[in-house]
């Protein structure tokens, strides 16, 4: 691990992030190569589907993502602890509970997708083309576990370099696999999935080959695993926070989606590639965040307060600039960058105004990343958890249901009369939802700013004075 708690504050925060930056942007090509190429040859309504599909995987998926994240941490321990018996049997251990989750939520996913999209109030015209996506790419979801986690599994062994290069890889047989499914044998979207599936399986073969090959200690071989109770419940105790969390946001986001998809197609379709635009350009100030968090540990367990001091100023600007510079790109390009998706001039127009509202605010969120990285870094893990959920559940999801004027049909449903809830009366349309974004921002940096300058986060360190 690189010394962070000397040499020019800048320098080191910059050089941290941006290997991370590089691995998350490939992470996303995956989904926006997906998009444009599914809006160009198939359609908005396919576009939808595609959009419609990934909240569902997300909430699938975000549990069990969790408590194997605490299985890296396991892993990692143990090696550095030299006890490389117990390293073969967390491995194995993770193996065998990811391949049997893997199953159970296919089986699960495919069984009650009609179910799923009732409760989302998918748009009865997406519907046909979103369950062939979701059901596609959830017969291939225990490849899509098997290569996440032996990905962790050698992070855990401190190698963050080769599932970058695997992702890479992974990337560009996608885009091969998109172009030659959807506009050579035009198998439409079903093409689409299967492309993630089989550059996603490519990927796992390599990784497994790789492991085999160079690692001496860990190797996989599924005669030998052996699943270990004691193992499963330290990393289940570890990741059991972040599953939570995890699966909150995936329900928070299937929520959004439920309110989205009352107004039909078009806004259902320009949301998926806004957000695909939306997500990208929020990449380095997560990333800042990340970093910082880093940088934060370090110096706070060598008692050096005034470069944690010098590292967040120097993060907040390198964030600020960088946000400045997104939003300016994204308003200014707007429908250039929807028309990399679609040709059609209603979802480009519904895409425009939320890129213009949210990408306006992206200095907010980029400042609230910063302050929630130096909470990360001391320790206060909960601290962010409980603030981004509440942005999320308190603010977020019920000022979209709000200025959308969904709660006032809810009301309406009740039997209630317009004059019993006039400050419901008003309504923003589609474009409420996209004011409530920034909204969440707003109160996640006060609360994040206001906690930070409370100052408990300074004894929530794990080292100790002798």
């Amino acid at each position: 691990m690189k010394d962070l708690t000397s040499g020019n504050e800048r320098k080191l925060i910059l050089n941290f992030a941006t290997p991370m930056l590089l691995g998350n942007i490939f992470q996303q090509l995956y989904n926006i190569v997906d998009s444009i190429i599914v809006g160009n040859f198939i359609g908005k309504e396919a576009l939808a589907a595609v959009g419609a599909s990934f909240p569902i995987i997300f909430a699938l998926i975000s549990f069990i993502i969790g408590i194997a994240s605490g299985g890296t941490i396991v892993i990692a321990q143990y090696f550095g602890a030299r006890d490389y018996d117990m390293v073969r049997k967390a491995v194995g251990t993770i193996y065998i509970f990811i391949f049997v989750s893997s199953l159970l939520l296919t089986i699960i996913g495919i069984t009650f997708s009609d179910e799923i999209f009732q409760i989302i109030r998918l748009p009865a015209a997406v519907v046909p083309e979103a369950k062939i996506y979701l059901n596609t790419f959830l017969l291939g979801l225990v490849i899509f576990f098997g290569f996440n986690a032996t990905s962790a599994i050698l992070r855990g062994l401190g190698d963050s370099k080769t599932p970058l290069y695997f992702l890479i890889i992974a990337t560009i047989f996608n885009v091969l696999f998109d172009l030659l499914f959807i506009v050579v044998f035009k198998w439409g979207i079903r093409g689409a999935a299967l492309a993630t599936v089989i550059s996603q399986g490519g990927a796992f073969i390599t990784a497994i080959i790789y492991l085999n090959k160079t690692h001496k200690i860990v190797k996989f071989n599924l005669g030998t695993f052996v699943f270990n109770k004691t193992i499963f419940l330290q990393s289940f105790r570890i990741g059991l926070p972040t599953g939570f969390q995890q699966t909150f946001v995936a329900l928070g986001m299937m929520a959004l989606f439920r309110i989205v998809n009352q107004f039909g197609t078009n806004v259902v379709a320009a949301y998926s590639v806004a957000g695909r635009i939306d997500h990208l350009a929020t990449l380095p100030a997560m990333n800042f965040g990340q970093a910082l968090s880093t940088f934060v540990g370090q110096n706070l367990g060598a008692k050096k307060m005034d470069r944690i001091k010098a590292g967040m100023v120097a993060t907040l600007k390198m964030s600020a600039l960088v946000s400045i510079i997104a939003s300016a790109f994204i308003i200014l390009f707007r429908y250039q960058l929807m028309g990399l998706f679609t040709n059609d001039k209603m979802v480009i127009e519904i895409g425009v105004q939320y890129l213009i509202i949210v990408g306006s605010f992206y200095i907010i969120f980029s400042t609230m990343f910063a302050f929630n990285g130096v909470l990360r870094g001391a320790g206060a893990t909960l601290v962010p958890m409980f603030i981004t959920l509440i942005s999320l559940w308190v603010i977020r999801v019920p000022a979209a249901a709000l200025l959308s004027g969904r709660m006032l049909n809810t009301f309406q449903q009740w039997g209630m009369s317009p004059e019993l809830h006039p400050i419901f009366s008003g309504s923003m349309a589609e474009t409420g939802i996209w004011w409530a974004v920034p909204l969440g921002w707003f109160l996640g940096l006060i609360l994040s700013f206001l906690y930070f300058l409370s100052g408990k986060w300074k004894k929530k360190g794990v080292v100790r004075e002798k």
